[in-house]
């Protein structure tokens, strides 16, 4: 079986363009935005932290034990409202 050469070799990946443009009329919609009914917040972990954590379910289990594990605070009592003295 011959192989055939490539036409279009494969940049470097540390080759980055000064400006790329974008079509924007071939653009789509987002098909999963409707799944995140709810804010999303992303956070980006530090290697070192990233490394012990294979998914964001594991790390929601260590915050959410972490939350748990803390001293809560207590909550402050009311002000009693000025009230009228009947008489």
């Amino acid at each position: 079986m011959k192989r055939t050469k490539r036409r279009n070799p494969r940049p470097d990946s540390n080759d980055v363009r000064e400006e790329y443009t974008f079509d924007y009329s071939r653009a789509k919609p987002n098909r999963f935005a409707s799944q995140m009914n709810r804010p999303v917040v992303a956070v980006v972990l530090e290697p070192d932290v990233a490394s012990v954590f294979n998914s964001a379910g594991k790390v929601n289990a260590q915050l959410r034990s972490a939350i748990a594990a803390r001293p809560r605070k207590k909550q402050p009592l009311r002000a009693r409202g000025h009230r009228r003295r009947a008489g």
